[in-house]
């Protein structure tokens, strides 16, 4: 009887560990699902075969020692990072796990550089790939607005608007960025020490928060100047397993702006899949069998969307996209993560983006949580 490979891929609570568990258990792998929630949206898919509590990965320690005994215990062919504290995690406490699994994640030095935007944006400096202008503190800044966001980690922004609105606000250690006003882009792309195997990309058509963030709706494209870029970056650093590098087109120039590398498995994961790049699989394969065979073709034009939460919490936010949204239903070229072979993830998914919803229009969150980029001046 074959061996069936076993995965273990932790943050079964993010909606696209759910597409990775879906794409992986679709391929024929038993898949083992990890969280601290009982409630991970993950844990209900009919392909996540095994579910796990485990402690939380922002404490490293006992995460990293929970995941030991596991798979010392229960023995699985691939450990598969997904979220950014555990895949940062992994990858520092890599040699410790290796005798236990395969672990297709980038060397601890590359990620410190990556997951670090001071010293991602001194390597794109390095290799005079444009980024966006910073400042040392608040009175270097001549035109507003401006952001500050935390160096490490995703998320964590505020969009500044004048000199007494930063001083109100505690941001001490953030990094001080001019605004880049335009559309956002992606490059993701799978590597195997250094040499890239498959890559992708996309643009955002919608995001939460409307001024910046994780997409609710994204269309995949190819631009030789993002690909240029991106593989530029991740070349430099001898990249070793997935990674996202995500751009602004600045309005003002035309120009490609580094916002950041994100050393990870990214949220708009389905789309890629959708498209014809199966990164979970691919990964798996390449850590599994030591290589692949490249794939740098895939669909372009494909539209996909998160009905739950994602894009639901956008057209509260910003009901103008409704029409946009109604049109998408009936364009042959649009997907969605809603599952017809896999229903219970997106039906409990409803009842929790009215909560999200709720929580968000009462913390008067829901439209501009990371403030809002005024005019500039």
């Amino acid at each position: 009887m074959e061996h069936q490979v076993k995965v273990l891929i932790t943050d079964a609570g993010y909606t696209h560990t759910l597409g990775a568990v879906r794409s992986l258990g679709r391929a024929g792998f038993h898949v083992t699902a990890v969280s601290p929630y009982r409630g991970a949206v993950s844990f209900f898919s009919r392909y996540c075969r095994e579910k796990v509590i485990s402690p939380d990965p922002q404490d490293e320690e006992q995460f990293i020692e929970f995941i030991g005994k596991r798979l010392q215990k229960n023995p699985v062919d691939l450990l598969m990072p997904v979220g950014y504290l555990s895949t940062v995690a992994i990858s520092r406490h890599e040699k410790e796990l290796l005798p236990f699994a395969r672990i297709p994640v980038a060397e601890y030095a590359s990620m410190q550089v990556a997951c670090n935007k001071q010293k991602t944006l001194q390597l794109a400096s390095s290799l005079d790939i444009p980024s966006p202008r910073g400042y040392a503190s608040i009175e270097e800044v001549a035109e507003f607005p401006v952001v500050a966001k935390d160096p490490c980690g995703a998320g964590k922004i505020r969009y500044i608007n004048s000199t007494r609105e930063f001083e109100r606000l505690d941001l001490t250690g953030y990094l001080l960025q001019e605004y880049i006003p335009g559309q956002g882009y992606g490059f993701f792309a799978l590597f195997n020490r250094g040499k890239v195997r498959a890559y992708f990309m996309h643009r955002r058509k919608r995001e939460f928060p409307v001024t910046g963030g994780p997409s609710t709706c994204a269309e995949s494209i190819y631009d030789e100047e993002v690909k240029r870029l991106g593989l530029q970056l991740l070349e430099s650093l001898r990249w070793h397993g997935v990674a996202m590098v995500e751009f602004k087109r600045d309005d003002r120039d035309g120009l490609f702006k580094l916002m950041e590398i994100n050393p990870k498995f990214w949220g708009s994961l389905d789309l890629s899949i959708a498209s014809g790049v199966n990164f979970p699989v691919l990964l798996a394969n390449m850590a599994l069998h030591g290589d692949i065979e490249p794939v740098f073709r895939y669909d372009t034009g494909v539209t996909f969307r998160w009905p739950f939460p994602e894009d639901a919490v956008h057209l509260c936010a910003h009901p103008a996209s409704g029409m946009e949204m109604l049109r998408e239903c009936f364009d042959e070229r649009s997907r969605t993560n809603l599952s017809l072979d896999d229903p219970v993830p997106n039906i409990i998914q409803i009842p929790r983006t009215c909560s999200r919803l709720a929580g968000l229009i009462g913390n008067g969150g829901l439209r501009y949580p990371h403030g809002r980029p005024g005019m500039r001046r």
